[in-house]
């Protein structure tokens, strides 16, 4: 079990994300998730941060809610008294984000990576980092935790979106770490809504409208109404085109 941060993107609506542990790691992990999910325990939620991509891709974040559990590392011990001080502070941090302390978090996160590295201490660093829109410390952390555990869906998603949200937006890197994302949990409703949702954001309205239909299959009703959207526009599409190509026939007559 451990600490899980949810958090969700919308194309159009806010972005989230979400915090979970690795898989066979311990700690208390937040997943801030570049996904859609409702925010149904986002009472205590953190402020997300409120920089926007560019026009030409904008994604907006949502709170973020959070679930918390906790846990401890196979090889925890007494006789490790490195990873016990590492994993302390790993929880002292955790306690300090649901707090909505962020500052303090990051300190106590920067102590554990600092004391022993590991994927859950560096993948709640990043979630620190991000609220505080330090998106290439993020970035960095993120990066760095995949690195140690590349099986996380959830840090590649979470790459995506600061991908998205930096000031210099990237699509095509989100795009990358989320199509990672969805191999790695194919049947993720969250993932592939916001996959959709980006390729939406870059024209790439066929592929967009399979992922949107994905995630409603598997639980997320509000991409109807994106579907809906998406259909509309390729078919808006195929008219300007049909026209285009009358209006060229004739001229050519």
């Amino acid at each position: 079990m451990s600490r899980l941060f949810r958090r969700s993107l919308q194309h159009s609506n806010p972005t989230r994300f979400v915090c979970s542990a690795p898989a066979g790691g311990a700690s208390n992990l937040c997943r801030t998730r570049f996904l859609h999910s409702l925010p149904t325990r986002s009472q205590q939620a953190l402020a997300p941060p409120s920089s926007k991509t560019p026009a030409r891709f904008r994604v907006v974040l949502s709170p973020v809610s959070k679930r918390w559990a906790t846990s401890t590392t196979p090889h925890s011990s007494a006789s490790d008294p490195a990873e016990t001080e590492a994993l302390l502070c790993l929880e002292q941090g955790t306690q300090k984000l649901e707090e909505g302390d962020v500052h303090a978090a990051k300190e106590l996160y920067q102590r554990s990576v600092e004391i022993k590295r590991n994927a859950s201490s560096l993948f709640n660093l990043g979630v620190t980092h991000y609220h505080l829109k330090e998106f290439d410390d993020a970035i960095a952390a993120w990066k760095e935790s995949i690195e140690l555990q590349p099986s996380s869906a959830d840090a590649h998603t979470n790459l995506a979106s600061a991908y998205i949200i930096s000031p210099v937006a990237r699509p095509d890197l989100a795009l990358q770490h989320l199509r990672i994302a969805t191999s790695l949990a194919p049947e993720d409703p969250e993932i592939a809504f916001n996959l959709a949702a980006v390729l939406e954001a870059c024209g790439r309205l066929e592929e967009a409208l399979e992922y949107y239909k994905r995630s409603k299959a598997n639980g997320v009703d509000r991409a109807a109404s994106h579907i809906l959207n998406v259909s509309a526009k390729i078919l808006g599409k195929k008219v300007k085109a049909e026209k285009t190509a009358k209006s060229t026939d004739s001229e050519s007559s």
